[in-house]
């Protein structure tokens, strides 16, 4: 009944940039910094222990000068591979895991996005909220910030 494939908004992405460059963008504070976040946002890493059953918390600048913070949970970290962790998104999310998976693909990475809600009506109501939209600007940040290194 309560199938995680008809909770979870996918997004997949191919990076014009080599996986080891795709992986220290997600995995780097200092990089993170550069593109977490839709476009026209600031983001500060406030937290950072990049380990399983390590916390994160980044606080986000709107341009108008409001804030809301990112936080989670690491739940399961393979080198290069992916990434699981806990996420809240306040106010507009909270309590959705979410999947970084990355795969080599020559010197491109291609990459799997899953964020998995709690039920599929928070589902259905977040992507009438604006994930792909929301999510796919920060994929654009991402992908113009490894091309250019």
């Amino acid at each position: 009944m309560n199938n995680p494939k008809n909770r979870t908004l996918t997004l997949e992405r191919t990076f014009d940039a080599p996986l080891d460059l795709v992986w220290e963008a997600w995995t780097q504070p200092e990089h993170i910094a550069q593109w977490w976040g839709p476009k026209g946002m600031e983001t500060k890493v406030l937290e950072h222990d990049f380990t399983v059953g390590g916390q994160w918390k980044y606080a986000m600048t709107m341009p108008d000068g409001s804030e809301f913070i990112a936080d989670g949970v690491y739940v399961d970290i393979v080198p290069k591979e992916r990434i699981v962790s806990s996420a809240n998104f306040k106010p507009m999310t909270e309590g959705v895991e979410i999947q970084a998976i990355f795969k080599a693909d020559g010197d491109k990475t291609h990459f799997t996005f899953n964020c998995v809600h709690e039920t599929e009506e928070y589902c259905k109501q977040q992507e009438e909220m604006g994930f792909y939209n929301g999510w796919g600007s920060v994929f654009d940040r991402l992908s113009e910030f490894v091309s250019s290194k």
